[in-house]
């Protein structure tokens, strides 16, 4: 695969696209609520920003300490397409994780939206292990990580810490 010049370029951009789009995305979406909401309310923006944060600085960790080997670390393992040369911590993939906590958090605000992303959180995931970055197995459990945390976060712990639905 990473022979064919065109395949390996459209992986590369789809990769570098989808990556990019979602980390403009969040920060906007963040802006946007907080311009948006008044300032005696600004408390109500705060899961919007505890529930993907602490989740990350808790796959962050896992995935440090876990240090699960990458594919292009395999022996006789070709080049990755997506250039990457830093070894281990690919298990779960934060990339993939961040675009599913990503969806599930604008999903909670705009069904439709969360959607969308989840959608384009498949295909990056796809991008990633054809671009030789990840096993399946990341982008599975970074995916499932990213649902499973957003979930927890918006519809069991914040509302119990607000003492109300979210």
């Amino acid at each position: 695969m990473s022979r064919n010049k065109a395949y390996a370029k459209a992986i590369v951009a789809v990769n570098r696209i989808l990556t990019t789009a979602i980390y403009i995305f969040y920060p906007a979406m963040i802006v946007y609520l907080a311009v948006s909401t008044p300032v005696y309310r600004w408390i109500e923006i705060l899961p919007y920003v505890a529930v993907p944060g602490i989740s990350f600085i808790m796959v962050s960790i896992f995935r440090s300490r876990f240090n699960a080997p990458r594919p292009y670390e395999m022996p006789g393992a070709p080049v990755p397409i997506i250039k990457k040369d830093s070894p281990g911590k690919s298990f779960p993939s934060r990339h993939i994780f961040s675009i599913f906590i990503i969806a599930v958090t604008a999903f909670v605000l705009w069904p439709p939206v969360g959607m969308a992303i989840a959608l384009a959180g498949v295909l990056l995931a796809v991008c990633r292990v054809l671009g030789g970055v990840h096993f399946p197995r990341d982008v599975v459990a970074g995916a499932i990580t990213g649902i499973v945390l957003g979930a927890a976060g918006y519809w069991v712990i914040v509302p119990m810490l607000m003492g109300r639905p979210f």
